[in-house]
């Protein structure tokens, strides 16, 4: 099994244990009281790699430096497990104070009191649409712990060695993006295509939003109809006949790869859609310098295509904390500290604090500070926030992938294909 196969396993594992253990969640329990001393102990869950525990020990340790009266216990693993461990502590009245949290499932949490409400982290000098993204039902449950956007990247190699330009990426349409992939595709040798999918949620929701839809509602529900994703599914079908993108089975195999041997990555797609944190590991991989691209919009302007800022993860905290002015001034030191900032850097993302995004911007490496670059330049072409996903949005998504691959096959038309994903979406979203 990949690693993404097993991720997308443990995740949806993770997603029912936490609609059955998180209702077990009452009063009492929680960390510690106080010391005798007043020193308060607080408990701090993350995921990641080696890489990052001894970077985020590095954030502990420089914290309790300032305050020598808290001190932060951490509890750490991959993100395999990490789901199955916090739904676990949930249920049994022992969660952690401070949470390292996904937007997956940050609304499941916030949704059955497992989370404290952030009044008291300063979030004045975050982008509001960056600050909206922990909230659900308009109350602070989360801080963004880092910043990504969605971007097409492209290897310039691959794209002059087929003596096709690139049009400005801000002003080129959808059309104009199949039109140029396709034109990559037919003057390119050697198995290399203009683009690689385009089908993920990320491209799905940009194009929802650039037509005043959203894949999901702030009230959990489908932001769009049936007519909505058939025309979704008709560009599908535009890319695929254009030979915009690969053939289905090598896009299927693609997306199952790690990502240092998807096309991208091995120099056989001039384009691809990606989270802007991501350009690094990809850069280095191919060997190339890739850069940064705005996705398309449909009116050719830069704001049309109502672009919009991911979490790469969040900090939040347990509602059963006994401490909630030291967790959340632990959380205001995690997001708004610059030397918090200089020690994490792009770890889990762009700092969301704009000025901690200036400040350690000497300090990144070329392509975390090109996407820090990045990052800034748009904040002026946002569209509104993307609301928090409901339960069950993993599986909705990947039955909107499923019925793209069925028109990129063939199988199915992109009417038939729409039909037959709503109907299976509403199932699950009830």
């Amino acid at each position: 099994m990949s690693i993404r196969a097993r991720k997308k396993f443990a995740a949806k594992v993770a997603a029912a244990a936490v609609a059955a253990a998180i209702t077990l969640t009452g009063c009492g329990g929680g960390s510690q009281q106080a010391a005798s001393d007043g020193t308060v102990t607080l408990r701090f869950s993350w995921w990641g790699s080696d890489v990052r525990h001894k970077m985020t020990q590095k954030l502990i340790d420089a914290f309790e430096a300032k305050n020598p009266n808290i001190k932060i216990e951490g509890e750490y693993g991959d993100w395999s497990g990490y789901w199955d461990k916090l739904a676990t502590q949930v249920a049994s009245q022992d969660a952690p104070d401070v949470i390292q949290m996904d937007a997956a499932y940050l609304g499941e949490y916030a949704e059955r009191g497992a989370l404290l409400e952030l009044k008291d982290v300063d979030l004045g000098k975050f982008d509001q649409a960056v600050a909206d993204a922990g909230k659900v039902e308009g109350k602070q449950y989360a801080v963004t712990a880092g910043v990504n956007a969605q971007v097409v990247l492209a290897n310039p190699a691959l794209v002059a060695a087929s003596g096709v330009t690139l049009p400005d990426d801000t002003t080129w349409t959808w059309d104009e993006y199949n039109k140029t992939a396709a034109a990559i595709t037919e003057n390119s040798k050697g198995g290399v295509y203009g683009s690689g999918a385009v089908s993920g949620d990320a491209p799905m929701n940009l194009w929802f939003r650039q037509h005043g839809k959203s894949l999901f509602t702030a009230d959990g529900k489908l932001g769009f109809d049936e007519n909505d994703l058939t025309g979704w599914y008709e560009y599908q079908a535009e890319l695929r006949d254009s030979k915009a993108v690969p053939p289905a089975s090598v896009m299927t195999e693609d997306v199952t790869a790690s990502v240092d041997q998807q096309g991208l990555a091995t120099n056989r797609f001039a384009l691809a859609w990606y989270w802007s944190n991501q350009l690094g590991a990809l850069a280095k991989a191919s060997g190339q310098a890739l850069e940064i691209h705005r996705p398309p919009s449909t009116d050719g302007t830069a704001a049309g295509a109502k672009q919009f800022y991911k979490s790469s993860q969040f900090w939040s905290a347990s509602s059963r904390t006994k401490h909630p002015a030291e967790v959340q001034k632990f959380i205001d030191f995690l997001s708004n500290s610059v030397e918090a900032g200089e020690i994490a850097l792009a770890d889990r993302g762009i700092p969301g604090n704009s000025e901690v995004r200036t400040a350690v911007l000497p300090k990144l490496t070329p392509e975390d500070a090109a996407t820090a670059k990045f990052i800034d330049e748009i904040s002026s072409e946002l569209g509104d926030a993307v609301p928090v996903p409901p339960a069950g949005s993993s599986s909705v998504v990947e039955a909107f992938g499923r019925y793209a691959m069925e028109v990129h096959f063939n199988r199915m038309s992109p009417a038939d294909a729409a039909k037959k994903a709503m109907d299976e979406a509403k199932s699950t979203l009830g």
